[in-house]
């Protein structure tokens, strides 16, 4: 095996590093974009308004961009272990290198870096995806890593995610993705039509939207929590160390955006009941002080004067006779009597 000038025949030469995913760069460059072209027509708003304006929407942004991105995020697990550890197959050498687990709510992310990166006259680092989105297939995934030769570090771990793995980690943490990313859809539904109510004069429908926004957030959470404590923690040992998982910005940023959707649903929802005319003013929104258009506070709109009932329609006027016509002479025989 050795006769190949150290070079085993799976390795052929060095493995480039997994393209990098480019989603959550979109999702941030169309936010961003969207987020300049906002202040670039800030100046042409006059008044406190433009302050209470780009706090809106830059709260607004935030959260969409943050309901989107944690969906393709995979750093809702993750560890990370520093170990000596085998490297290749049919063979005794071992490296020292950093082996990272990111796990999300479409696949795991494995990678190797060594240290230092140059060992046994390679270049160490190494970056996998693993996929059991609708429409992949994981198995088919990791036996293309198998064919390729990839690191042990890195089959092991992947190995752990199969679906034939006696750990049960592939049904666990893909029934966990599925239903969080159902969940997390749900919610940017919830923050679109947000947003739409928001917009229109009926602010405190915008606000239950909101809530519900953060309350399918913090039930995807729900989901995520309860699926991945099913089975006991499978041990992932790389050498003489273990690799230990926990939660991940991804799932401690939606947490954060779930509540915060949750207390400014609850602030619309009460300033409604309590300060209405303050609400419409934060959202640049007045009550006209037309005389016809009056507010019905038992109906909570604009009542039309033809819906007006009868004590409150204006009195009649008496309409006096011109004085021509009073004086117009009188052509009918019963005029002289």
């Amino acid at each position: 095996m050795a006769a190949f000038g150290h070079t085993f025949p799976f390795y052929a030469g060095p493995k480039p590093t997994f393209p990098t995913d480019t989603t959550l760069a979109v999702i941030v460059a169309i936010f961003l974009t969207s987020l300049v072209t906002f202040i670039i027509i800030l100046p042409g708003i006059r008044g406190k308004m433009r302050l209470f304006w780009m706090l809106r929407v830059v709260t607004s942004l935030f959260i969409g961009a943050v309901i989107l991105a944690v969906n393709f995020s995979s750093e809702w697990s993750v560890g990370q272990v520093s170990t000596n550890t085998s490297y290749k197959a049919f063979s005794s050498q071992w490296i020292s290198a950093n082996v990272g687990l990111q796990i999300g709510l479409g696949g795991v992310n494995i990678t190797l870096t060594g240290t230092p990166v140059q060992q046994l006259n390679e270049t160490i680092d190494y970056n996998e995806a693993f996929t059991w989105r609708l429409g992949e297939n994981y198995a088919e995934e990791y036996a293309d890593a198998l064919e390729k030769g990839l690191p042990d570090p890195l089959l092991y771990l992947a190995e752990k995610f199969t679906p034939h793995s006696p750990c049960g980690l592939h049904g666990q943490y893909r029934l966990a993705g599925h239903y969080t990313s159902a969940m997390l859809w749900v919610a940017f539904l919830c923050w679109l039509l947000a947003n739409v109510m928001l917009s229109m004069p009926v602010l405190v429908y915008g606000g239950h939207m909101l809530l519900a926004t953060g309350l399918f957030q913090l039930l995807g959470l729900l989901f995520f929590s309860t699926a991945t404590s099913l089975t006991p923690p499978c041990p992932l040992r790389l050498g003489a160390a273990t690799l230990h998982t926990h939660r991940g910005p991804a799932y401690w940023i939606t947490l954060t955006t779930g509540l915060l959707c949750v207390l400014l649903g609850l602030a619309m929802v009460v300033a409604h009941r309590m300060q209405p005319h303050r609400l419409k003013a934060f959202f640049s929104q007045s009550v006209g002080e037309d005389p016809v258009l009056e507010l019905n506070p038992e109906e909570g709109g604009l009542l039309s004067p033809r819906y007006r009932s009868i004590t409150e329609s204006p009195e009649p006027q008496d309409i006096a006779l011109s004085e021509a016509s009073s004086e117009a002479p009188c052509e009918e025989p019963d005029c002289a009597l």
